[in-house]
């Protein structure tokens, strides 16, 4: 097989580069046989896709090489996408997507960096920090107190493998999970799961409640104004999904009207957040730019030995692990 790895120009952190490439065929001889080049301009991007038979690559570039219409001209041999990212959104609705090339992402890559931030956001919130992090800009000496996390209730909407994470590392701290999911599977860190269909009648109970799903038609906007009033006096948000999940005019109203207690999240609409966009400005919500699932030091690794178990997989005649089906959007 003929695979092509196109890094962006730009791209200084993670970058997938030959050294790389050769650990992971260490670990995995019987990927020897793989012809790979990589390039990160224009010439080497055209050469290479002349014959290339799967794309290694970010989601940006898939987005701006491919619109509709432009495969199977684009790439002629072209087979397989291999995306770094395990949520596809922007590649939506996917009707730019022949029905013979295959796209896979690193779903798998991104649960130990996710549930050490989701713990680390729980324990924020628990603690007050937002609100200490605003009293410190202003100069005050305000003491909080705050409870441990054993016993206490979270809701985590998506079970993948974000959601997954942290509902492991918050079960590890003794707090009662309740699990939202597309359906109603056990998760052995719940206490109990629900349909997302039913997220509605555990809101009341969820003292704290993190987003981990994939941003979907069907999650769009799914923890909207009324959901948040739902939830109890003081509850306490964390967003490590998209931030289409959630309706941030309402957050931010919900935090200055004193109903939430405070918010963490790590994305936003849009991105990156302009310098004087409201969500900068509210009192008890804490925000990073969408780096809470990405580990510089295992990223590319973990993601070409999952590459590697898709195409083990192909050669096997047994189904891709990571094929994202374009109708559930992931």
């Amino acid at each position: 097989m003929r695979i092509h790895v196109q890094n962006p120009a730009d791209e200084a952190i993670f970058p997938i580069t030959p050294a790389q490439w050769a650990n992971a065929v260490r670990r995995s001889p019987d990927m020897a046989d793989l012809q790979v080049s990589f390039a990160s301009d224009e010439a080497g991007y055209q050469q290479a896709m002349a014959e290339a038979e799967a794309l290694v690559t970010w989601t940006r570039i898939v987005h701006e090489r491919f619109p509709r219409g432009a495969l199977p001209a684009a790439a002629p041999k072209l087979r397989m996408i291999f995306c770094t990212s395990a949520g596809l959104d922007r590649l939506a609705p996917f009707d730019w997507l022949p029905d013979e090339v295959v796209l896979l992402n690193n779903r798998g890559t991104h649960g130990a960096k996710a549930g050490e931030y989701g713990l680390m956001a729980l324990l924020m919130l628990a603690n007050h920090i937002p609100y200490f992090a605003d009293q410190q800009r202003q100069g005050q000496w305000q003491p909080r107190f705050a409870s441990v996390l054993a016993g206490r209730t979270v809701c985590v909407v998506g079970l993948g493998t974000l959601g997954g994470a942290v509902a492991e590392r918050a079960k590890q701290f003794g707090m009662h999970v309740i699990g939202v999911r597309g359906g109603s599977a056990p998760h052995p860190a719940c206490i109990r799961v629900v349909p997302q269909a039913e997220m509605d009648a555990v809101l009341p109970e969820a003292e704290f409640l993190v987003l981990a799903c994939p941003l979907t038609p069907q999650t769009q906007g799914l923890l909207d104004r009324r959901r948040m009033e739902r939830l109890p006096p003081g509850a306490k948000l964390v967003n490590i999904g998209r931030g289409g999940l959630w309706d941030q005019e309402a957050l931010c109203d919900l935090l200055d009207s004193g109903h939430l207690g405070g918010a963490v999240t790590d994305v936003a609409v849009p991105e990156p957040l302009p310098p004087g966009h409201r969500m900068w400005r509210t009192p008890g919500l804490f925000i990073t730019p969408h780096m809470s699932s990405d580990d510089p030091i295992t990223y590319n690794d973990q993601s070409l030995d999952i590459l590697f178990e898709n195409i083990r997989a192909m050669r096997a005649g047994r189904p891709w692990l990571n094929r994202v089906e374009p109708g559930r959007g992931y």
